[in-house]
């Protein structure tokens, strides 16, 4: 287990708390613009909700900015992301705009500002002992990942990154990961896989 220190006991709630609020009171003219947007280019629901595993595994609804349409093909079957992900939609990935109705989930204590990225619910048993430590903390809106390469990542080193993160949780750690974040995202540094247009699905530790 990772060491609780006072900036992991005592100040790192309080803060996010405080920096989600503030961001969606500054950020709430561009969240009224999206929400038309969405609403315009891709109906409703505007906002995409799903089940994923937060701290020590609880699993709470995340919420995004809808990306995809809901085509589906003869069968009733949803088609692949690559097909259902608009030219919009890459837009508010490529800018992270679509991640901005998480910081509801921060204010609600599901998700922190910065720690490892929620992930799918099916994963959870797919992850070994060590891969599994990234829910020892809230996971985050931003990570240690996200500024080393994003979805660009295997996921062995994404996930170590997570672990690493978990071990050195730390007030100035999480402001240059913050800093560091903005400046990816202005970049749009890493956003698709090497292999896929958003990121492959997780199978398990390729290690024996």
């Amino acid at each position: 287990m990772h060491k609780k220190g006072i900036y992991k006991r005592y100040i790192k709630r309080p803060q996010d708390f405080l920096c989600a609020l503030v961001a969606l009171i500054v950020l709430s003219p561009l969240i009224i613009v999206l929400v038309i947007l969405v609403q315009i280019k891709m109906g409703s629901p505007i906002l995409f909700s799903q089940d994923r595993p937060g701290k020590d595994g609880k699993i709470f609804k995340l919420y995004k900015f809808r990306s995809m349409t809901n085509q589906r093909d003869e069968n009733g079957e949803l088609l692949a992301d690559e097909l259902r992900l608009t030219k919009f939609g890459k837009f508010l990935r490529s800018t992270s705009l679509d991640e901005l109705p998480a910081l509801i989930n921060i204010l609600k204590g599901d998700m922190a500002v910065v720690g490892p990225r929620p992930l799918l619910v099916r994963y959870l048993e797919r992850y070994d002992k060590h891969q599994a430590r990234r829910h020892e903390v809230r996971p985050g809106l931003t990570g240690l990942a996200q500024i080393s390469g994003r979805n660009a990542l295997s996921w062995e080193d994404r996930f170590n990154l997570d672990v690493e993160y978990v071990d050195n949780i730390s007030f100035l750690g999480d402001w240059k990961i913050i800093f560091k974040t903005v400046a990816t995202v202005l970049k749009r540094e890493g956003i698709n896989s090497s292999t896929s247009s958003t990121m492959e699905e997780f199978k398990g530790s390729t290690k024996s």
